[in-house]
């Protein structure tokens, strides 16, 4: 059956917007991150759910794929042509995406947020909880381009992306947090406060792998 034209040329404007897409997802997750606490996010929280849509967004022809694979009759995923008005909304939306929200809208976000943990500080609290959100913010674009090398261009390429989020989390981003974490624990201690749970969370992140791999023994 031969595919109206409107029809594959709406299929092509999705992929096409498929990155835009993706990094608004990563905008709105830095937002989240930080009502989720900043240091910390719910399970199954709207964090994890951005970051998921994310994948989503940047996988999204190999989800196409991957139903392909199964024997449900997929239409092919660009047209010939694409009319002016398509084109004209797929170039509208991708430059506001890149100078409006990405260029201007995330760093102002992210100059909230160093203004919330400066105040944060004054009464006391971590600044760490608004100036984390804050670098997730500002790393947005150079994330994104990181998780597009991450596929894998197989039909399960959205499981190999988070796989490959999880391995750069483990093997990247928990030993500088251990460090930290540690850099905090000789302040505490300097200072005559509690420094054990800084520790404590030094060696969990040194040790995340080998206590999942653990985990996993024990189940199977």
């Amino acid at each position: 059956m031969t595919l109206p034209t409107i029809l594959a040329e709406l299929l092509r404007l999705l992929l096409d917007l498929a990155v835009p897409a993706a990094s608004c997802a990563m905008l709105l997750a830095g937002l989240a991150l930080r009502q989720e606490g900043g240091l910390n996010f719910e399970a199954g929280g709207r964090f994890q759910r951005w970051i998921l849509w994310s994948v989503v967004f940047l996988t999204l022809p190999q989800i196409l794929s991957w139903f392909a694979a199964l024997g449900i009759s997929m239409p092919p995923e660009s047209a010939d042509a694409a009319g002016a008005w398509l084109a004209g909304i797929e170039g509208a939306f991708t430059s506001f995406v890149s100078d409006v929200v990405i260029a201007r809208l995330a760093p102002i976000f992210a100059a909230f947020l160093v203004l919330k943990a400066a105040l944060d500080l004054s009464q006391g609290s971590s600044p760490l909880n608004s100036g984390l959100p804050a670098i997730f913010l500002l790393c947005i674009s150079g994330s994104v381009q990181l998780m597009r090398g991450w596929n894998s261009g197989t039909e399960l390429a959205t499981a190999d992306m988070l796989v490959s989020i999880w391995n750069y989390l483990a093997g990247t981003i928990l030993p500088e947090a251990a460090g930290l974490a540690l850099v905090a624990a000789v302040l505490n201690y300097s200072r005559k406060r509690p420094f054990l749970p800084q520790v404590l969370s030094a060696l969990a992140f040194l040790s995340v792998t080998a206590l999942w791999k653990l985990t996993e023994a024990m189940i199977l």
